[in-house]
């Protein structure tokens, strides 16, 4: 069995991958589209993005995947599979390569998002993915917009703090170092009487706008409000929206249903950990002074030249 990376000479041969393409990156699909088209593996191929495709190929099969990283983030993603419905032993294989090639880039994590009743969920539980959540992508109806929403507005630096505190809040401790915001302020952010009231991270590309909601269930910024974004958003009117809906903000899909928007599948959210931090016992070199107090009035200093901290 070979596992090697993508090459030029692999283009011709790419339309037998493309009918039966299984996606595990849900936002990159749905605001990108076909990822084997011909514009998207020209950009695969610039080796200064963080865009790693791999074949795995054995016995006359083959393998396709892709892992993507974006610049400043830990947690990199599972772009897709393909052929989608013929996983085998090439899987692990495959996706360990992939793996290795996230390690290289400095993630500590690889993600995927699948369907909970598609074939893959049991494979890349196989390959050393857990569920760590659940979601829900929801197709917004075209909704009329109000005019200028001035509680909405683009996040800046000032604001990056309530909205880590935000989301503090909400995404569940355990879950923060794989579900963490990106280092630079960016997103949407709806401000009331001076608080955040919140949060939404945005996607937008040519075939779509994906946004994902960080937001309190007593907020005065609710899905009902979602098209004040309209003025901020470009492409709003001309393109599917799609709200993100993850299973600790359970609570907005009744909002979502009473706005008319369409459901999709419930996925999983599944984690494969490449690296975790490590607690190391160091000496510290210093001096400390101690004043004993015998019973004659005398004071003595004693001075330690190694103190070792106790875990």
């Amino acid at each position: 069995m070979t596992v090697r990376s993508l090459d030029l000479l692999d283009l011709p041969s790419l339309s037998r991958y493309r009918r039966n393409v299984l996606p595990l990156d849900s936002a990159r699909m749905l605001t990108r589209g076909d990822p084997l088209g011909a514009l998207a593996m020209l950009s695969y191929l610039n080796p200064r993005h963080f865009i790693h495709t791999a074949v795995a190929s054995e016995n006359g099969e083959s393998l396709m995947g892709q892992v993507t990283l974006k610049d400043g983030e830990t947690s990199a993603r599972l772009s897709f599979l393909a052929p989608g419905d013929n996983l085998n032993g090439l899987t692990i294989p495959l996706i360990d390569h992939l793996s290795h090639q996230a390690m290289e880039w400095g993630a500590f994590h690889l993600l995927a998002e699948v369907d909970e009743d598609c074939q893959c969920f049991h494979s890349l539980r196989q390959a050393g993915f857990a569920m760590y959540a659940w979601q829900r992508v929801w197709k917004l109806p075209r909704l009329d917009s109000p005019g200028k929403d001035p509680a909405w507005r683009l996040v800046d630096e000032t604001d990056w703090p309530a909205v880590q505190s935000l989301h503090d809040q909400i995404v569940p401790a355990l879950i923060h170092p794989v579900d963490a915001l990106p280092k630079q302020p960016s997103g949407l952010v709806c401000f009331e009487d001076g608080n955040l009231h919140a949060f939404v991270a945005l996607n937008n590309g040519a075939r779509g706008i994906w946004l994902l909601p960080l937001v309190p269930p007593d907020s005065g910024c609710g899905p009902e409000r979602l098209a004040g974004l309209s003025n901020l958003v470009p492409g709003w009117n001309n393109r599917p929206v799609y709200i993100c809906v993850r299973s600790y903000q359970a609570w907005l899909e009744k909002a979502l249903e009473d706005l008319g928007a369409e459901a999709g599948s419930r996925q999983a959210v599944m984690v494969r950990r490449m690296a975790k931090s490590v607690k190391v016992e160091q000496t510290v070199k210093g001096m400390e002074q101690v004043l004993v107090k015998p019973a004659a009035p005398v004071t003595r200093i004693v001075i330690a030249d190694d103190i070792t901290p106790k875990k």
